[in-house]
């Protein structure tokens, strides 16, 4: 939030362009700065819902995880977009974090078994199922790429993890 109000406050500031922009070489620091720079306050408050209720889940049951799996999600969405995204433009957003961890919620029941993370699995999906459909190349301006690839990494996450317990 503060990112983007001094992106708001201070009108010769374009953050935005710190972004991920596909296979340049000069900006690959957008992979780390992507998940904190939004296009405006309306994107930031469309993610920051999402964001706190499945931070919140995963915190609950998973506390020291949480810090991994988030630079997890945020390093194989932005590489994957890196590699992948439509290379004119230019990618933002905290969105490819809330799908690694839509993604580690929603596996982490089915790899390690444990009747909690299931209960909290299927609980995920009933509230957060919808947002499936945007992995998949539908608006122009939604980054699909940040949504799939972050969504992978949290399940490969969500298998990683699990092989440590089991």
């Amino acid at each position: 939030w503060a990112i983007e109000l001094v992106d708001f406050l201070l009108p010769f500031v374009y953050l935005d362009y710190l972004g991920i922009r596909p296979r340049t070489l000069s900006a690959l620091f957008g992979i780390a700065a992507a998940p904190f720079l939004h296009g405006n306050f309306y994107h930031l408050a469309a993610n920051t819902v999402p964001f706190a209720v499945l931070s919140f889940i995963v915190i609950l049951t998973s506390q020291h995880e949480y810090v991994s799996l988030f630079v997890f999600s945020a390093l194989s969405a932005g590489t994957g977009t890196w590699l992948f995204g439509e290379r004119s433009s230019v990618h933002i957003g905290i969105s490819g974090v809330i799908f690694g961890l839509f993604g580690f919620v929603l596996a982490r029941g089915f790899f390690t078994r444990n009747i909690l993370y299931i209960i909290v699995s299927v609980a995920a999906a009933i509230m957060y199922g919808g947002i499936l459909f945007s992995i998949f190349p539908t608006r122009g301006f939604i980054s699909w790429e940040c949504h799939l690839f972050g969504f992978l990494g949290g399940i490969a996450f969500a298998r990683i993890s699990a092989n440590r317990i089991t």
